[in-house]
């Protein structure tokens, strides 16, 4: 093969494409017009494929409208399965920020599935008179249905990998749960002891914490997987067929295995992100609440002479250049820093899709970054926080034992046997003497030795139970 560049023109005029791209001009040109975060959309390859399997699914609906020869619906159809297998994914080389509403990243899908076509064809890259990247690829499509198209695809497919990620996290906590579920501790409001509670209902509650968000982004997913394809430039499906939007559909759901459906109005589908929007929500709740889990294990774990130090979180790394043995919750820690990223994330989620005007929304590419950025890094996180942390965490057993028997939260549980007036006396001067409720309770006589055993028992003390009068 020669090394010479190719000449490729577009309305701007002619430039040099290199001899061994399958992108084309339009490609180029975006290239040059975008150094902007130097992050290609390669490196979403859940993006390519969705492109790849929108273009495979058009080429179907429109063969099977007779509007595309069966010839060429075929080599385009092998480049898509090509590149949805993992080939050419070094050829989607514009920046995933860009102006012009994805135009540049779909041109980019044309360019490189009409060149691999052609190789299948027999022909040269470049030959567009035997299959073209615009009229052939992207027949009976507008950038306007495609990229919004396969943001949601690669979204749902990120997002069910999150999910994964999640339930091993969550399986993670609830067995810590079962763990340490005979292990009393006292729980705490406003960092001020409150009553007694054991180490497995806390590790429980992250779990269930984990779990409840697995299903608002599966209720999510429901949003995004209405679709705008058929809808062209703005929704009212110019330059198609009347049945295209419907077969389109139909052909993609068989690609992906995504229960996908066609909007009802395809004219507020291209311009309406509200769906964006609700998944962006729902990934900044899911790292509010992983942050959350991870500032109670750093405060749990912290010590370990002049903290908490409730529990062990595993020691990973030194800690210090300067300070000899010490150990810091590096992973929570990072875990916290993706929080605060996926935070400001929804925000850009947010002013881009306030941004739109008119029938359409112009900054869907930095709502794409955004989104991927949240999904992956997330994922990363809740695998990264159950191998290297939660885990390997321990408890400190006795001393959570002793936090409860020195703890003046322990008169709440007594309230109700020996009224408020005598439990606040008793709590007051607890706190002033430093000696224990049980002990001041015994001295006084205000309860019996058993009863008092009785009541101060860790399956009463942690749980709702019948009292006798």
């Amino acid at each position: 093969m020669t090394d010479l560049p190719r000449t490729e023109h577009d309305l701007l005029g002619e430039l040099a494409v290199p001899e061994h791209a399958y992108y084309g001009i339009h490609t180029l040109r975006a290239v040059e017009n975008f150094p902007i975060s130097g992050i290609r959309i390669s490196s979403y390859p859940e993006l390519v494929r969705a492109l790849a399997a929108i273009k495979q699914a058009a080429a179907l609906a429109n063969r099977d409208l007779e509007l595309l020869e069966e010839e060429r619906a075929t080599a385009i159809i092998a480049a898509c399965e090509a590149i949805r297998s993992g080939e050419l994914h070094d050829q989607f080389v514009v920046d995933v920020i860009q102006g012009g509403a994805g135009t540049s990243t779909n041109m980019n899908a044309n360019e490189v599935i009409a060149n691999r076509a052609l190789e299948i064809l027999g022909a040269k890259r470049g030959e567009y008179h035997k299959l073209h990247p615009n009229e052939h690829v992207n027949m009976s499509q507008s950038t306007n249905d495609v990229y919004p198209t396969a943001l949601k695809i690669a979204t749902i497919h990120g997002v069910n990998r999150l999910i994964d990620a999640m339930s091993v996290l969550r399986s993670a906590f609830a067995a810590k749960a079962d763990e340490f579920k005979d292990i009393l501790k006292m729980g705490r409001t406003q960092l001020q002891d409150a009553v007694p509670m054991t180490l497995g209902q806390e590790f429980r509650t992250y779990a269930v914490m984990v779990g409840e968000d697995q299903d608002r982004l599966r209720e999510a997913i429901l949003l995004v997987s209405e679709i705008n394809m058929g809808g062209t430039a703005i929704g009212t499906g110019i330059a198609s067929h009347p049945d295209y939007a419907a077969l389109v559909c139909k052909h993609l759901k068989a690609i992906t295995g995504i229960a996908l459906l066609t909007a009802p109005d395809l004219i507020e589908a291209t311009q309406d992100c509200g769906a964006f929007v609700q998944l962006s929500g729902v990934l900044k709740r899911v790292a509010v609440k992983l942050s959350k889990i991870c500032n109670d294990l750093r405060l749990l774990s912290s010590g370990p002479r002049a903290g908490f130090n409730e529990i062990n979180l595993p020691a990973v790394q030194a800690g210090s250049s300067i300070m000899p043995g010490k150990v810091n919750p590096v992973i929570p820690e990072v875990v916290n820093q993706v929080a605060f990223e996926v935070i400001g994330n929804d925000l850009t989620v947010t002013m881009a899709a306030e941004a739109g005007q008119l029938q359409l929304n112009a900054f869907e590419p930095i709502i794409a970054h955004s989104l991927f950025k949240s999904i992956n890094h997330l994922r990363a996180a809740c695998l990264t926080l159950e191998e290297r942390c939660v885990r390997g965490v321990t408890a400190n057993a006795e001393r959570l034992r002793s936090s409860v028997e020195n703890s003046i939260g322990l008169i709440t549980a007594l309230n109700p046997y020996i009224g408020y007036e005598k439990a606040t006396a008793l709590a007051v001067e607890a706190h002033r003497t430093g000696r224990g409720v049980a002990e001041l309770v015994l001295e006084r006589r205000l309860l019996p030795p058993a009863t008092l055993s009785a009541i101060l028992a860790p399956e009463v003390l942690t749980k709702p139970h019948h009292r006798k009068r």
